[in-house]
């Protein structure tokens, strides 16, 4: 098997949950929401909608806000990659993987200013060989183009395998296995146990390094 490891963005190699805290801290404290606003945001967040506009259409109306939804989803977007951080650890981790002859990539779902002001400002596009987003190529994870995308930039075809490391048991397991790759998931406890078992489950991407690390001695 190859040496190609994909991994998703959010909650695997940033910590995104993390972001979102300080993120519902600053709007409700700026729009003097109250207290219980920032758990309620997060309380939101956590029910996994299908797409931040229906998120912002619900906050909107909740807190009886003037600002179109269109508007309250774009400062997000704005605001997020300045939230976000790559642990010290896991950029060495990645950094070691690819001196052992690793190519790595990052397949994530998301629109293209959001998750690309997110990549470039943590520091990952100068420590990962290619990515695919979904807001650019306009496929989104679980399907498999978007796992071909990036393993095509890394050079490489996914006929030949790979590793798929990610939180979600859906679009990164199950999108993950359906490529042909073999699959590391990062259990947060959020999520049900995926359909498609992983190969290995971890509670860290840095315990998903030292997996990889080990594999294709």
């Amino acid at each position: 098997m190859q040496r190609l490891a994909l991994f998703d963005l959010d909650n695997t190699l940033i910590d995104l949950d993390g972001a979102f805290r300080i993120w519902a801290e600053e709007f409700a404290g700026r729009r003097a929401l109250g207290r219980e606003a920032t758990n309620w945001l997060i309380a939101l967040d956590r029910e996994g909608l299908p797409h931040r506009e229906t998120f912002f259409a619900k906050v909107r109306e909740h807190f009886a806000l003037p600002d179109p939804v269109e508007e309250l989803w774009a400062d997000y977007r704005r605001r997020m990659p300045y939230l976000v951080h790559c642990r010290p650890e896991v950029l060495v981790g990645l950094s070691e993987l690819r001196a052992a002859g690793w190519l790595l990539g990052i397949v994530t779902n998301g629109t293209a200013d959001n998750q690309l002001g997110k990549i470039q400002r943590t520091g990952l596009s100068d420590a990962v060989d290619a990515y695919a987003l979904s807001g650019i190529e306009g496929i989104r994870k679980p399907g498999t183009g978007l796992f071909e995308i990036a393993a095509r930039r890394c050079g490489v075809s996914l006929a030949d395998g790979g590793w798929m490391v990610g939180d979600h048991p859906v679009t990164d397991i199950g999108g993950g296995h359906a490529a042909g790759l073999r699959t590391v998931w990062i259990d947060r406890g959020t999520w049900s146990i995926p359909e498609h078992s992983p190969d290995h489950m971890v509670t860290d991407v840095i315990h998903a390094i030292d997996i990889l690390r080990a594999a294709n001695k």
